[in-house]
């Protein structure tokens, strides 16, 4: 069982990094992304074609790093999946989202092109990569590290869990500390009222998009590490995002955080008792769970 917990703290850590992207969005355009899922799958591919592709054309050294299942290319890889993708969903607004905004369009219609837009996505990866799932490294041997109470540990699960504590830490601090991290919790508050002060909004948005983009595609690449990549990752992934996102209070990133672990480890646990097959029945639970109980989450509301 201990085992279990700590898989799900992987897991959920990669889940909360994709939540705190979605409740980002939602936090200020106040717009729920169902493609956000799909944009962690294609974090993860861009950074399989950089790995297999781009960089291996030009003799980059791919040697690992002792136990790490991964080398330079990877290192190099890694932000360039993240600005990538990005700049990906700041052009899917562009494009998309923001005409729907500006003529009108309610809730149900932006839900309905962001679902468009997910399966547009994972045609471009169907095309491309096919329906097979794929790693980073096949036939890579992967170590464990044995701790305590009978609980093995891979180093690449370590690495994951210490990259998404340090992603949190820094947009923490961008949004407590630089100026438009501070226009972004104010846009949250309030747009109208933030745009009467004489913040940008629209330049909020693009930051917006652009960070939940990015952290997306952390997530997805982090998830092929533990495990694979394969086409419908990110939309496996879709609900436990939204539980987590509903869980931790929407727009709230460090409920996000709490959300996405908490996430985790039910689904992982549940394993002990369930098939694997119905984890994503487990996250389905606890979200309408949390709908029918506390509809606000855990932490009742905002907490920017």
């Amino acid at each position: 069982m201990a085992e279990l917990i700590v898989y799900g703290i992987v897991l959920g850590s990669i889940i909360a990094l994709g939540a705190i992207g979605l409740s980002l969005v939602y936090g200020i355009i106040r717009f729920a992304n169902f493609a956000h899922g799909d944009l962690m799958s294609a974090g993860a591919y861009v950074a399989l074609f950089m790995v297999t592709g781009v960089l291996s054309w030009i003799g980059v050294p791919d040697n690992t790093f002792g136990p790490i299942s991964f080398g330079w290319r990877m290192v190099i890889a890694f932000p360039i999946s993240m600005a990538v993708v990005a700049v990906v969903a700041i052009l899917m607004d562009r494009i998309l989202y923001q005409k729907l905004r500006t003529k009108g369009s309610g809730p149900v219609m932006l839900a309905m092109s962001s679902l468009g837009a997910a399966f547009i996505i994972r045609m471009i990866i169907l095309i491309l990569w096919g329906a097979d799932s794929v790693f980073y490294h096949p036939g890579m041997m992967r170590m464990f590290l044995h701790l305590p109470l009978g609980i093995k540990i891979r180093p690449d699960q370590i690495l994951i869990l210490i990259i998404v504590a340090l992603l949190f830490m820094l947009l923490h601090l961008f949004l407590k500390n630089t100026k438009m991290g501070k226009a972004m919790r104010a846009t949250a508050d309030n747009m109208e009222l933030a745009l009467i002060s004489g913040i940008d909004t629209g330049r909020v948005i693009i930051w917006t998009w652009g960070i939940g983009g990015a952290l997306a595609a952390a997530a997805g690449i982090l998830y092929g590490i533990d495990v694979q990549l394969h086409p419908g990752m990110g939309w496996n992934f879709l609900i436990p995002l939204f539980a987590a996102t509903i869980l931790g209070s929407i727009g709230n990133i460090y409920g996000a955080l709490i959300g996405g672990l908490t996430i985790g480890i039910a689904q992982q646990v549940s394993t002990a008792y369930l098939m694997p097959t119905y984890k994503l029945a487990v996250a389905f639970i606890i979200m309408i769970l949390i709908l029918l109980i506390r509809p606000k989450g855990i932490f009742g509301g905002s907490g920017r």
